[in-house]
């Protein structure tokens, strides 16, 4: 008998649709989300009927879109003033507590292993994680000089918990041009590329031969944004569709955000489960969920190592008493190759694996549903484990610059909560940052760069260290040309520049 407090997840639901798609209709991203929050509570399969599901959400975590994940900026067509309570009115639920996350693609898998503790000891008895992105319709819109009304007046409670872009601020990168995700990966794609010895053609095709097999399983998902089958040349190879976005990056190997895309899951209780008359066909148990923050990309000390990702992955492990031999399904975190490598690296997992390293077929072609793409990746593992009782999946949540990691396993095979805290643990922060330099240097040894490739001209930004150790980052003078040769030819790592200041006070490496 399952005890009365074992939080299981009960129901999962997407939805998705593309502008090009015959019946498209314009939605919201609020009414993207309550399609997939409504998909959810029809897949319980709850003999008590979908408004009694709707009834019993005790709490409703909406993840935070990208159009609200940025000080500076400001949703183009307006945004509920409430918005949990705007999701959670698109199926006439009412929960009790409504909670908007903070910024980052962990948030999702964070807030279930959270409800899933509550549940465990007593606080809530149902509860709900839903989000969604409509930056396809938003785009789409804007090019026709449309601006729809999205904003609505919902009133009530909201835990909005702020954007948590804290331990994202990377004054010093920011500041010479690497502003976006894109470029910041890239500097970690390099540095690995440097540990290897291999040359930028040998390791795109790298990436392209991680990236192949996530196209064929995006090819079978009907809620991919790029359902097509691509060969490891074909993502390699530099063409005017596939130009090079930051180096090594080409456009196709890079996450896909323009999706309109939603996904909802729903955890109770036991009881009341049971109670909703839930089967138990339809139950799937947590055997846990844990966090872990890692330092900023420039303190790392190995700049191309995400070590608290590994840690994430090794304590869920642990704690579910099981190896990552003996997972059934995978699926790492894939806005880029670097977080995926990460863990193949670290596991010795072959990037043709058979088990596959995506369930979805991953951000590049799958779509980048903003914050919330774990959240259907945790669809998915709750899809194939319902479909293979016994076995487990793991799911890799990954948020910021590998700032951040969650990772959740998965079985319809019951965990004992009797403790929470044995499933679903925050780990430290490491405390070994490389310390960073913050005067004026005259010479740095470049340890990896990345030249971010932009409408308005190549913006090349290295990350070195100084004679004294310290890190610093700079911009390389792609105007003198020995230095612009040195950059291009994809092997400066090592190589000692001279660094003066410009008028906008960065620093300008040429070499020396």
């Amino acid at each position: 008998m399952i005890a009365d407090d074992t939080p299981v997840i009960i129901g999962v639901g997407q939805f998705s649709h593309k502008v090009t798609d015959p019946d498209y209709t314009p939605l919201s991203y609020a009414d993207l989300g309550g399609r997939a929050l409504a998909e959810a509570i029809s897949d319980t399969s709850a003999s008590g009927g979908t408004q009694a599901v709707a009834d019993a959400i005790n709490a409703l975590a909406v993840i935070r879109a990208f159009e609200m994940s940025r000080a500076d900026r400001k949703p183009p067509f307006g945004a509920p003033d409430n918005v949990p309570a705007a999701f959670a009115a698109r199926v006439a639920a009412n929960p009790e507590r409504l909670i908007l996350s903070p910024t980052g693609g962990q948030t999702n898998q964070q807030m279930l292993g959270e409800f899933a503790a509550d549940i465990a000891e007593g606080r809530i008895e149902c509860a709900a994680i839903v989000g969604a992105e409509a930056i396809s319709t938003v785009l789409a819109l804007s090019a026709k000089g449309e601006a729809p009304d999205w904003s609505e007046q919902r009133g009530g409670e909201c835990e909005d918990r702020g954007l948590g872009v804290e331990g994202l601020m990377e004054m010093e990168l920011f500041a010479h041009g690497a502003t976006g995700a894109i470029p910041l990966y890239a500097l970690a794609e390099n540095a690995r590329r440097a540990k290897l010895g291999l040359s930028l053609e040998e390791y795109r095709l790298r990436i392209g031969e991680l990236f192949e097999p996530f196209t064929r399983v995006a090819a079978e998902n009907p809620h991919a944004a790029a359902p097509q089958e691509r060969s490891a040349e074909e993502l390699a190879t530099i063409t005017a569709r596939n130009r090079i976005v930051a180096e090594p990056y080409t456009r196709m190997t890079v996450a896909r955000d323009q999706v309109n895309q939603a996904a909802a899951i729903i955890i109770a209780s036991a009881s009341k489960a049971r109670a909703l008359g839930v089967p138990e066909s339809q139950w799937v148990h947590i055997h846990s969920v844990t966090s872990a923050s890692e330092l900023k990309l420039i303190e790392r000390p190995a700049l191309e190592a995400n070590p608290a990702s590994i840690a994430s992955v090794e304590a869920a492990l642990e704690m579910a008493h099981t190896g990552l031999g003996e997972i059934d399904f995978l699926d790492f975190y894939s806005c880029f190759a670097i977080p995926v490598f990460n863990q193949c690296d670290h596991f010795g997992l072959a990037i043709d694996d058979p088990r596959g390293l995506t369930l979805t077929g991953g951000l590049p072609f799958f779509g980048g549903a903003g914050n919330n793409y774990s959240a259907h990746a945790i669809c998915e593992a709750v899809a194939r484990v319902r479909a293979n009782p016994g076995k487990t999946a793991l799911v890799g949540a990954n948020g910021g610059w590998m700032s951040k990691y969650s990772t959740g396993i998965y079985s319809t095979t019951p965990a004992d909560w009797s403790d929470p805290a044995t499933r679903v643990r925050a780990l430290a922060k490491a405390s070994n940052g490389v310390p960073v330099c913050k005067g004026d240097f005259s010479e740095a040894l470049v340890e990896t760069y990345t030249i971010n490739r932009n409408k308005g001209g190549d913006v090349a930004v290295f990350i070195g260290r100084t004679p004294e150790g310290e890190r610093v980052a700079g911009n390389a003078d792609l105007s003198d040309e020995p230095t612009r040769a040195l950059f291009e030819g994809g092997e400066p790592f090592g190589e000692r520049l001279t660094v003066t200041r410009d008028g906008q006070g960065r620093n300008i490496g040429r070499l020396a």
